[in-house]
């Protein structure tokens, strides 16, 4: 693998960046802060202590789904967010867009060999040193500068003891994971390929995605199946745990109302069935899973059902019938800090301000919002390193936005004066506002959804410019 342009550090500097956790944060941040001319030591507890969710020792392993969501820099703010971070040098798009898998308008990826690409490139950083084995509790008082990436399953000693630091209760959710389908036990006598409107993505040629019919009887039947399955039971502590509401398993959402999945991820909507030539009532997609396209994941099925009800139930599904797993779904309890009462403005925890913050344990959703918290902890860390002001990229760009959510930008107090703050994936919603366009170039006004798009396209123009003269003004202080 091509190696960025990085400056090497100086072996006699005593005071090294510590950044605990190589996951897709960690890993992000480990890489802008060597980048950026800062020693690393890096440390990860896996193998010889592994979590709930991952299989491997290799850093940033993708734990869900493959996919980092759209690619659209021009109207989706996932979208923008990429393009935010491949200006700002990231690791993560970098072994993305390497190893990328057709995924319509999503960039998806081989979720091994992007894996294999992070942690290569890491490992042969000259200013990065790794080493394994947990930090159990929280860091020596000699480390002045740590960045703490242990994502949402944060060993018990670590969550612990920042419990005690802080005196705040962490908040907590489930995170459930979606099942893998091997692609040579799908039924293509009933299956098809088609991207939602036949839309392109990366490396892709409208037709990313294997799509499963289901009648109104089927689906029916499915529902009802879905609702009696067996599933898993908590443990007394875990049972007040909230989910997240961006990641609900499939059961719960079916739970809500027997339509709800057909408005969620079985709408059928720009969808044809080859064979009838109509759309069905509802529909299971598939999205590939490995470069191979041996391996394909079910879009939107996250699911706490135990194993057998889960092979049972989706063998209900037209086209599955025969479906081997090459992984059956889980579910795993994940933890996140109450950010805006506990860090500041550069990630830094107030009541021990050596100790920075990034990625899902901060409280944002996803995986490459978690992957550019990582990024800016790493460059705040190492501008402090250095004795470099710190300046927080704009809250018009997709960084800022996210970063604003995170440390002043929550209203914090709900009904009753109840704490709300809960993960947050990156969305419009996030962005100042702004003026655009209301009419066209015909001078007749804009409505409805054309409004919509235009002020997305105006949003992601003004944080596409407020990146570029961050960077660069960055760049020049650094110098």
């Amino acid at each position: 693998m091509r190696r960025g342009r990085y400056k090497p550090f100086d072996m006699s500097e005593k005071n090294p960046i510590h950044i605990i956790g190589a996951g897709l944060a960690g890993s992000e941040a480990a890489w802008a802060a060597a980048n950026a001319g800062a020693r690393v030591i890096l440390h990860e507890m896996r193998p010889i202590r592994m979590t709930e969710a991952h299989e491997t020792d290799n850093f940033a392993e993708l734990v869900c789904s493959n996919s980092f969501r759209s690619d659209d820099a021009q109207s989706n703010a996932v979208g923008l967010l990429h393009e935010e971070m491949r200006r700002a040098g990231s690791l993560i798009m970098r072994c993305a867009d390497a190893n990328q898998v057709p995924a319509g308008g999503a960039l998806a990826v081989d979720r091994n060999g992007f894996s294999v690409a992070v942690t290569d490139a890491i490992t042969s950083h000259q200013n990065i040193q790794v080493e394994r084995g947990e930090v159990a509790g929280l860091p020596p008082e000699e480390w002045s500068n740590v960045v703490i990436a242990t994502g949402p399953l944060t060993s018990p000693a670590l969550s612990q003891s920042i419990h005690a630091l802080t005196g705040e209760d962490a908040l907590a959710f489930f995170d459930a994971i979606a099942p893998i389908i091997h692609k040579e036990s799908i039924n293509f006598d009933i299956a098809w390929f088609q991207s939602r409107y036949d839309k392109k993505g990366p490396g892709g040629d409208g037709a990313d995605y294997i799509n499963c019919p289901l009648d109104e009887d089927q689906y029916n039947a499915f529902i009802d199946a879905l609702l009696a399955g067996d599933k898993s039971e908590f443990k007394e502590w875990e049972k007040k745990t909230p989910y997240f509401e961006g990641c609900l398993p499939v059961e719960v959402m079916a739970e809500r109302g027997r339509e709800t999945l057909r408005f969620g991820p079985m709408k059928p909507v720009g969808l044809t069935d080859p064979r009838t030539g109509a759309r069905a009532h509802a529909v299971v997609q598939l999205r590939q899973d490995n470069a191979l396209g041996s391996l394909y994941n079910m879009v939107g099925f996250q699911t706490k059902l135990k194993y057998g009800a889960q092979m049972d139930l989706f063998r209900m599904i037209p086209g599955l019938e025969g479906a081997e797993f090459a992984r059956l779904g889980g579910i795993h309890r994940n933890t996140f800090l109450n950010s805006p009462s506990l860090i500041d403005e550069t990630l830094r925890l107030k009541a021990r301000p050596s100790l920075r913050f990034a990625g899902q344990i901060t409280g944002v959703e996803g995986y490459l919002e978690s992957a550019s918290i990582g990024l800016l902890a790493g460059r705040f860390a190492a501008a402090d390193l250095q004795g470099q002001a710190i300046t927080a990229p704009p809250a018009t760009t997709a960084f800022g936005a996210l970063l604003l959510h995170l440390t002043g930008g929550h209203l914090s107090g709900g009904a009753g004066g109840k704490n709300t703050f809960q993960p947050m994936n990156i969305n419009f919603g996030l962005f100042p506002e702004i003026d655009f366009p209301k009419t066209d170039e015909t001078g007749r006004r804009l409505k409805g959804k054309e409004k919509g798009r235009a002020k997305k396209a105006a949003i992601c123009a003004r944080a596409l410019n407020a990146i570029d003269s961050w960077l660069s003004d960055t760049l020049q202080a650094a110098e």
